[in-house]
């Protein structure tokens, strides 16, 4: 595991989550300042994310300042004393869900997972405005609050309701959504919220069967992922770089049908 104990960890996590969702809330309250580009003119970032960032890097940096910070919006840092040298790294996504923010939809969350040599070893997903705190550590079981967390028990890929993600690159989200539209007769419904940390924990939590997005960046799914394994679900990927996220009696079948989904739109091309 590492020199401490993950529950030492999962502690560090939980409570610098919630210290950066209130300052996201706060932040939610006021119109939001200093809005910026990133990867294409629909992937921003404002001075919430800069903030909530600022918060959680140096909270980890007093605890664990040998550990390595990797952070969406820049803020670990490279530098000497910053990029660590231990055997722990953080994975930060301080606004996941920042364009539901911007517009004032209540769907964003702030994501902190801590991980090892051996994969995630504990993880926070806070959701500020419903005040939900999704926690896991490995070995020890998801939970939201003092509630233990399972994934839905479904069999029936024909009534799972599935999650999905599309890219800011134009192009890519037209081939996404070429794949989508070719799943969803196939299951009962498509959802799409805008966080992807929040689909990890809904799948975590039951209220969802299942989740699928083409995911690159580890802050986006290190916390995420530890709560579904740990409420018993599993979590893969696809030659498409897709992360499925469901119940293990789902995993496989929806595996196919994405596999199938890919092979007809590239027989339309």
């Amino acid at each position: 595991m590492s020199e401490v104990g993950g529950r030492d960890l999962l502690g560090l996590a939980t409570q610098t989550a919630r210290a950066a969702g209130t300052l996201l809330r706060e932040h939610a309250l006021n119109a939001p300042t200093n809005v910026a580009s990133k990867s294409s003119r629909t992937d921003q970032v404002s001075d919430a994310d800069r903030a909530a960032e600022a918060l959680i890097v140096s909270r980890i940096r007093a605890a664990r300042p040998g550990d390595r910070i990797v952070a969406e919006e820049g803020g670990g840092g490279d530098g000497p004393g910053w990029s660590g040298s231990g055997d722990l790294t953080w994975f930060v996504d301080p606004l996941d869900g920042t364009t539901n923010f911007l517009y004032g939809l209540p769907h964003w969350a702030v994501s902190i997972g801590c991980e090892d040599a051996s994969g995630p070893i504990a993880g926070a997903v806070y959701d500020p405005l419903r005040d939900e705190l999704f926690a896991a550590q490995r070995g020890g079981g998801a939970y939201l609050g003092t509630r233990r967390l399972a994934v839905r028990p479904l069999t029936d890929l024909a009534t799972a309701l599935v999650a999905t993600g599309f890219s800011y690159d134009p192009a890519e989200r037209g081939r996404q959504t070429e794949v989508a539209a070719r799943l969803a007769p196939r299951i009962r419904d498509l959802r799409r919220g805008g966080a992807a940390s929040l689909d990890l924990a809904w799948v975590a939590a039951g209220r969802l069967d299942a989740y699928t997005e083409v995911m690159r960046s580890q802050w986006d799914w290190s916390a995420g992922a530890l709560l579904v394994t740990e409420a018993g679900g599993r979590v893969s990927w696809t030659e498409h770089e897709e992360l499925v996220a469901s119940g293990p009696a789902l995993h496989d079948g929806l595996l196919a049908l994405l596999r199938d989904a890919h092979e007809q739109r590239e027989d339309t091309v």
